[in-house]
């Protein structure tokens, strides 16, 4: 061993799984291989005593108690999201929209589509966007295993503030093919696309373009959109590390 290498000591709050995560992955000392073990039993562990089960369950508990799907659903953020979404369906005239993660229907309250589909995988959603939007017949609301098997591709598949919330590989999985299947000529990401350590347990930065150049090859990056107001840690409330990828069906 280096006689000038120093002792590495963890965080003395260390019980923390997402600290873990990122102390691991930040050490230049443990080395990339050591990333791994951020996603070992061990952590996962560690999660669930800390009361993160999974991205399902943190859903569904956080409507449970009232709260809403996250700020990036309102303000400026919000307003953003709208404009932009509002001017692609209108450019490309996209008759149909549906969303896998409608959450609270927040942001979909600014939403100008024609005929919209809302998927969620909280029961809490559903329930909330069936009693926000009764009387709207343009609008369906679906729980993840619920989708209608005759449920026809919407023009436009499209995914807010979702995939960095898919901390598990196989769920990640899953909701990347269920996006690109349900979608007929367009499909908008709004997310982050690097790998970081969140600092926590229900976030998780991933660059999710790799999956889709590995398993939807006829899908092509038509688009990108950075956001209007990107990450400032000193204004968490209102800036984001989420920006827009578009990608359209190759001909």
């Amino acid at each position: 061993m280096d006689g000038n290498m120093k002792t590495v000591t963890p965080p003395r709050d260390a019980y923390d799984g997402s600290r873990i995560k990122a102390f691991v992955a930040t050490n230049p000392i443990l080395g990339p291989a050591a990333r791994a073990v951020a996603r070992t039993p061990v952590v996962l562990e560690l999660r669930r005593r800390l009361g993160f089960r999974d991205s399902s369950a943190y859903w569904e508990k956080r409507y449970q108690q009232g709260k809403t799907s996250g700020v990036g659903s309102y303000g400026r953020l919000a307003t953003f999201k709208a404009e932009v979404l509002n001017d692609l369906v209108a450019k490309h005239n996209v008759r149909s929209v549906i969303e896998f993660g409608c959450g609270d229907g927040t942001q979909l309250a600014l939403a100008k589509y024609p005929a919209y589909v809302g998927i969620d995988v909280a029961q809490g959603s559903i329930d909330i966007c069936q009693k926000r939007f009764a009387g709207d017949a343009s609008k369906r609301f679906f729980l993840t295993t619920k989708i209608p098997g005759d449920l026809a591709p919407a023009d436009l598949a499209l995914s807010l503030d979702v995939v960095y919330h898919l901390v598990e590989d196989q769920i990640f999985d899953l909701y990347m093919r269920a996006l690109f299947k349900h979608a007929g000529r367009f499909v908008i990401v709004y997310s982050s696309n690097k790998e970081e350590p969140s600092g926590v347990p229900h976030v998780r930065h991933r660059i999710f373009t790799n999956w889709i150049e590995k398993n939807a090859p006829q899908w092509h990056q038509s688009g990108f959109i950075p956001n209007r107001y990107p990450e400032d840690h000193k204004r968490p409330d209102d800036t984001s590390f989420a920006d827009f990828y578009i990608f359209e069906l190759k001909n």
